[in-house]
């Protein structure tokens, strides 16, 4: 005869209930994940072409030479903010940020960059080298001394091995990271064949290294983390945990993986993360901005 666990009557409803309203909220959030995948399928074809390099704007967005590009940003002196570099995740482009990148060039973010890294591209190690030089080349052309960065999934990854293990912390001020795996995901273990899925997995070197002791590190981590990520496998590995780093871990409710760059919500705490990244650090917990 098998022994069921007991639980109280009065406990069952409550009980049943919740799972009910778990249940909805994942439909909710898969059919709003399928929608996003779609839209973005149709977006996909304009991120493979690798952006030009902006010229620094001018404080006369009618001294801009394209535009088109400033139709969106405000025509008054906004807040100082420095370059905002965007990174997407494993086979994705650009296009994953029109959403976003709009969203903060409203807000007065007037230099963005969004770069793109092959998608042959099989180890995190190179990537992140790769990042290095792209972020010189945005300071030297900026006259900056320091940049921020957003990275979905991967390329949080590639950008905190950057600021971890390459110095990358003398010239990134914050890394804000979306559903990024870093203490490796075992989602789909048919995957682990190509060779960076394989550094993402629980356990691997490459996550092994990120553990390493990291003294001094001075830029700001936040990492945005959603309960209903089903690539983040489980979904607190996408919360960043080391006694050495400066992170904030921000509770994503409702949404799912391909959301996260998305979300309205989300872009509004990236803002705040990026305007008070200094007022924050240091904050742990979990807060829901959707």
């Amino acid at each position: 005869m098998k022994v069921l666990p007991f639980f109280p009557l009065c406990l069952r409803p409550v009980r049943h209930v919740r799972q009910l309203r778990i249940s909805a909220a994942l439909l909710r959030a898969t059919a709003l994940e399928l929608a996003i995948l779609a839209g973005h399928l149709l977006l996909y074809p304009t991120g493979l072409i690798t952006e030009r390099p902006a010229p620094t704007p001018g404080p006369n967005p009618s001294e801009d030479p394209h535009p088109a590009d400033t139709a969106t940003l405000p025509t008054g002196g906004g807040p100082d903010h420095p370059p905002v570099v965007l990174l997407h995740g494993f086979v994705d482009n650009r296009s994953v940020f029109v959403l976003l990148r709009r969203s903060l060039a409203r807000h007065g973010w007037r230099h963005l960059e969004c770069l793109n890294y092959s998608p042959l591209t099989c180890d995190i190690r190179t990537a992140a080298e790769l990042l290095g030089r792209h972020i010189e080349e945005i300071c030297a052309r900026t006259g900056r001394s320091e940049v921020d960065i957003v990275g979905h999934s991967l390329g949080g990854l590639i950008a905190r091995y950057y600021v971890q293990r390459l110095g990358g912390d003398q010239r990134v001020r914050t890394l804000v990271t979306l559903g990024t795996p870093h203490s490796g995901t075992a989602v789909a273990p048919l995957a682990s064949a190509h060779p960076i899925v394989r550094q993402m997995r629980p356990g691997s070197a490459l996550i092994a290294e990120l553990r390493r002791p990291a003294p001094g590190c001075r830029t700001h981590f936040i990492s945005f983390w959603s309960d209903l990520d089903q690539i983040m496998v489980p979904v607190e590995t996408a919360c960043i945990d080391h006694p050495d780093l400066i992170a904030q871990n921000v509770r994503v409710s409702g949404v799912g993986h391909l959301a996260l760059p998305v979300h309205p919500a989300v872009a509004a705490g990236i803002r705040q993360a990026l305007e008070s990244s200094e007022s924050t650090a240091g904050t742990s917990g979990a807060v829901s901005v959707a």
